[in-house]
């Protein structure tokens, strides 16, 4: 089996000390690619790389024309290899099919969009009394970190708004998943994109993650991934008082109102727990429901969620993948043992699916559990698994503080016919993005983030665009008056 290899320099190289990692198909446990696994002398070797390449302006100072030609060929060959990048992030990931051809095109989108964006004005202009300047330019350097989830996507979110701002990076995928960021380098290098300006690291954060956040030739900082590891990025960007955009975990609520069409309310909290197993920062994971209708949602949930198609991403039938590893499957499993001593009521799932073909995958049960207790841990901490907890409210005052009682704040949704309520309640909860009767829609012309411990900056939409510039005031003496401060030139 030939070894997955790192991009550093425009060269395909391994590891200087030769360590490798088995890349496993979490749908079957089977070993899918041997990869080089990167040391801190590799990380070096990168950014010193990425650090050369932004000095000599080879990519900043092209025009941004140019830039945007290259990003939009990109873009074309994404398109190109929409089957084949599928599949890899079928297969190393776990998810359906159908929702990885979605991520392939969605990565695609980005780079177009971002493309766009190189030509939109880059600064201002201020009357002659000013004589002055405010120019954008790239920030330099930048270490952008993926999770698991959606490894092919958010490599999109990063990079495309990156380079389009003439930026150079090294970047470091999820340890478990870097296959179409291996293929997707492999696009840079047919398109011919200048050496140096992206580098490919691969390996785990902890090994290396150190190293690249606080590392004094890089400049900009992006981190998707767990808010405990998070504060530590932070941590070591402030070393060297580095950017940095954070993109962190979420316990996102539902609040749902009695106005509303049960059914089809039912479908979209469905859809907001259990997509991608559940293993979504912004998974609808806490359902806060009006008392008067709990008993009724709560029963057509028990019946459609035991309905749901678990297994291999690759059958067109699957509704729902594995959890993207066994180390993860048993966190989730224990959060999950942990809630049911908490009190929690468990109400459907709750177990690793140990039936063939499944028993030899990282499969679990989508899970409902109903709770009283606000404090415990399977209400207040991310599980990042297929796991609803139920929640009842009486009035909407209620329903606001129980939605705003965690750590969190990403996401969250609102479902009722009341338009006023809506705009009240979307309003009223804490968190970067809300949703009015529906969940998961994300548009790479929006911009996408947190509140409190689920980050700061953001990705996409011209938030991430600016996320990856200085700005920069220059005043000019047009007049070339002398200053006439000191006597003695007077």
């Amino acid at each position: 089996m030939d070894i997955g290899k790192m991009y550093i320099n425009g060269e395909w190289i391994l590891a200087k000390e030769q360590g490798t990692r088995e890349i496993i198909n979490p749908a079957n446990g089977e070993v899918i690619k041997v990869v080089t696994e990167a040391t801190e002398k590799d990380v070096e070797e990168a950014v010193m790389s990425a650090r050369r390449a932004f000095d000599s302006g080879l990519w900043s100072q092209l025009k941004p024309e140019v830039r945007a030609t290259f990003l939009l060929k990109i873009a074309e060959e994404i398109e190109k290899s929409k089957e084949e990048l599928a599949q890899l992030e079928t297969i190393n990931n776990g998810k359906p099919l159908g929702e990885a051809l979605s991520d392939v095109e969605t990565a695609a989108d980005a780079f177009r969009y971002y493309a766009g964006l190189t030509r939109t004005a880059f600064g201002e202009t201020f009357d002659s009394s000013l004589d002055s300047m405010v120019v954008k330019q790239a920030v330099g350097v930048c270490a952008l970190i993926v999770p698991w989830n959606f490894p092919l996507q958010m490599a999109a979110w990063k990079l495309a708004p990156c380079l389009a701002a003439g930026n150079v990076a090294v970047f470091k995928p999820a340890e478990t998943t870097p296959l179409t960021a291996i293929k997707l380098f492999e696009i840079f290098e047919k398109v011919q994109l200048p050496k140096g300006v992206c580098n490919l690291v691969l390996g785990s954060g902890q090994a290396i993650g150190d190293l690249m956040t606080s590392h004094r030739g890089v400049n900009k900082i992006s981190f998707t991934g767990g808010t405990e590891t998070g504060k530590k990025v932070m941590t070591n960007a402030l070393q060297t008082m580095k950017k940095v955009t954070l993109e962190l975990g979420g316990k996102s609520p539902i609040v749902v109102f009695p106005d509303t069409d049960l059914e089809k309310t039912a479908e979209y909290i469905m859809f907001a727990s259990f997509l991608g197993a559940g293993q979504i920062c912004s998974a609808g994971s806490r359902l806060i429901v009006h008392e008067s209708i709990s008993a009724e949602l709560t029963s057509i949930l028990i019946k459609h969620t035991k309905k749901i198609v678990v297994g291999n991403g690759l059958d067109n039938s699957v509704q729902m993948g594995p959890i993207a590893s066994i180390q993860h499957m048993n966190k989730v499993l224990g959060m999950v043992e942990k809630a049911r001593e908490d009190g929690a009521i468990l109400l459907t799932g709750g177990h690793r699916i140990t039936k063939a073909p499944l028993d030899k995958g990282s499969f679990i049960e989508p899970t409902i559990f109903m709770v009283e207790d606000n404090d415990i841990e399977i209400v207040q901490e991310e599980v990042f698994g297929p796991v609803l907890v139920i929640q009842t409210f009486r009035e909407e005052e209620e329903a606001v503080q129980l939605a705003n009682s965690t750590k969190y704040g990403l996401a969250g949704a609102v479902f009722t016919k009341d338009f006023s309520r809506a705009i009240r309640m979307s309003k009223n909860i804490c968190s970067g993005t809300v949703w009015i009767n529906k969940y998961h829609s994300v548009n790479n012309q929006l911009p996408w983030g947190g509140f409190n411990q689920s980050g700061f900056g953001r990705d996409l939409g011209k938030d991430a665009f600016n996320e990856y510039l200085e700005t920069k005031v220059i005043q000019m003496n047009l007049s070339n008056d002398a200053l006439g401060f000191y006597d003695s030139f007077i």
